[in-house]
């Protein structure tokens, strides 16, 4: 049963927003995650229809006193209804759901008729049609072995060579079943593979031993366009938000695993993903930092001597449409008021993280990115970046088209710019029309290969992370302050 106990536990996550289900679910134990992600996934496709039958069967009322979460039940139900029965032995909560079992089958099948459907699957949620235009991404990771290996393994496992899937009428043919088996090398990032969208590498040992990355096109920009020195061991890169590890285990292969690269991660949970993704991939210049990078000291001895840094920082996820994320969609309309309230927090949280970039005194490039295709995330952070005190006093501007993914067609959106120039420095990816998820590139160079003036690094006082910046404390008084 506490297989049962875990996944309902994840569904309270989901409803208290803790994260997105592919992030909540990347925190569970990996020798037992597949299956709880799976009956997590199923009951979330299925969690209105669930909902209505518990509901209708009263449940919840009758069976109080053994089952008194919603989550506990709709997973239970689930197993009942729509799988092969509760997998766990007999307990008082598995008898409760048993004891409802014809209840519960009669009302999802008046559910059934009401809606007009014969099947349990036309009751399922569905994804967004836009996620079947889009290849399923497969990143060789060069740390472990390289493309030419990968395209002769999957070539021995029946995949076919066919080209690299650039056009959109070729991609609409990759559903084709004489293009199911069929994969092609990206033409805009090297070692990337894609393969038809209903390709699966779960199982795949390759997959399992960190020889490659399910990562998305677009998602591989960043890290390409931050070009990291490569091979060399003097080098020092930060990615300042880094879990769950793509982009991070990304970086590390371009630098050759050579140099130092900072990983920074907040929170915990995602902390304890992000080490192992990075040990599973083989990343040994790597160093892993359970803090949140507004905090860090830029003159501090380590971090201060980074001239790359990626910013990829916590944003709508609007462009995404090859997620989970959808199964959370309520189908209660946000007002826009609402929404653009929202946009507003992430964007100032956005530019506190571009500014804080750069005031690292040797810093010489900053890649900023997002899964959004909002302008408030996008050209406007980025207007409002390069209008700042930070970017003057450091001399920051946006680097040229032709070092920005200079053959991809879709820039930056001019009407939100302040120049032309400005618009074409930067890169959009649509969902449904490229091939990728929406997403938003932008770099920042430094000009003139200027560098700040160091300033003494602050003492490191017990308790504290190394190289976080010590909050400023209150002079004390001579007279005493009367206490309440």
């Amino acid at each position: 049963m506490n297989f049962y106990f875990e996944a309902s536990e994840i569904l309270n996550r989901l409803d208290a927003k803790e994260g997105s289900i592919k992030g909540i679910l990347a925190t569970l134990p990996e020798n037992n995650r597949s299956r709880t992600a799976a009956l997590v996934i199923e009951t979330l496709k299925y969690k209105s229809v669930l909902s209505d039958v518990i509901q209708a069967s009263k449940l919840l009322t009758e069976e109080r006193k053994k089952i008194n979460s919603l989550n506990l039940a709709l997973v239970l139900v689930h197993d009942i209804l729509l799988s092969n029965g509760i997998q766990a032995g007999d307990g008082p909560i598995k008898q409760a759901i048993l004891r409802h079992k014809t209840r519960l089958k009669s009302e999802l099948q008046r559910i059934k008729i009401k809606r007009g459907v014969k099947s349990d699957l036309e009751l399922a949620q569905t994804s967004d049609d836009r996620a079947a235009k889009i290849p399923r991404y497969v990143r060789v990771n060069t740390l472990m072995w390289s493309t030419e290996e990968a395209i002769v393994f999957y070539t021995k496992c029946g995949f076919q060579l066919q080209g690299p899937f650039a056009s959109r009428s070729a991609m609409l043919l990759m559903s084709s079943a004489c293009l199911s088996k069929g994969f092609g090398t990206d033409e805009h990032i090297p070692d990337l593979l894609a393969f038809n969208p209903a390709s699966q590498f779960r199982d795949d040992p390759s997959y399992k031993t960190g020889k490659i990355i399910l990562q998305d096109k677009a998602s591989c920009f960043s890290a390409f366009v931050l070009s990291p020195p490569c091979n060399d061991p003097n080098a020092v890169v930060i990615d300042a938000t880094a879990a769950p590890g793509n982009k991070t285990s990304h970086l590390s292969a371009l630098m050759g695993n050579k140099g130092k690269l900072y990983a920074f991660e907040k929170d915990k949970r995602r902390f304890s993903t992000l080490k192992m993704m990075l040990a599973k991939a083989a990343c040994r210049n790597v160093e892993t930092v359970n803090a949140d990078f507004l905090t860090i000291d830029p003159s501090h001895p380590k971090y201060s001597l980074a001239t790359h840094i990626l910013l990829d920082p916590s944003c709508s996820g609007s462009g995404i449409v090859n997620r989970l994320d959808y199964l959370l969609e309520d189908g209660e309309s946000q007002t826009e008021m609402v929404e653009e309230d929202r946009l507003n927090k992430l964007a100032t949280f956005q530019l506190m993280m571009i500014k804080h970039a750069m005031k690292f005194p040797h810093v010489q490039k900053i890649v900023y990115s997002t899964c959004s295709i909002h302008a408030t995330e996008n050209e406007h952070v980025v207007n409002h970046a390069l209008q700042s005190d930070e970017a003057k006093r450091s001399h920051f501007k946006l680097a040229p088209r032709n070092d920005v993914l200079p053959t991809w067609n879709r820039r930056g959106q001019a009407e939100e710019m302040r120049g032309t120039d400005d618009a074409d420095s930067l890169v959009r990816c649509s969902p449904g029309e490229d091939g990728t998820n929406g997403f938003f590139v932008s770099c920042f160079i430094r000009e003139h290969n200027s560098v700040l003036p160091q300033t003494k690094p602050s003492k490191k006082r017990k308790g504290e992370t190394e190289g976080v910046a010590p909050e400023k404390r209150k002079k004390k008084r001579k007279k005493k302050v009367k206490t309440e």
